[in-house]
């Protein structure tokens, strides 16, 4: 279950990284809403998978789906470029959690 928990905690900090771009500085109502209820979700999910998983396993992997969601979602909703070097560091940050794994 944990897995699960750690899962849905990353789902919400992608949610979180994007609306943060909706929310245009918090001058926007509803995207503003909706960052800080990801944030507190993601957070609370975390926690809930941090009962049975290590922090140096749970917290990078956590951060690493979150990096990653947020930079597909960037290059698919926002048309940010993926050049070489972008897809390099995704590469090295899947070794890099991989390898914490």
């Amino acid at each position: 279950m944990a897995w699960i928990f750690l899962l849905v905690a990353a789902f919400f900090e992608v949610l979180f990284a994007m609306g943060m771009k909706y929310a245009d500085g918090f001058t926007r109502l509803a995207p503003s809403a909706l960052v800080v209820l990801a944030a507190i979700a993601g957070i609370y999910f975390l926690t809930l998978a941090l009962r049975e998983l290590p922090v140096s396993i749970a917290y990078p992997i956590w951060t690493g789906i979150g990096t990653l969601g947020t930079v597909v979602l960037g290059t698919v909703l926002l048309g940010e470029t993926l050049g070489p070097g972008k897809l390099l560091a995704i590469g090295l940050i899947v070794a890099g959690v991989a390898g914490l794994k």
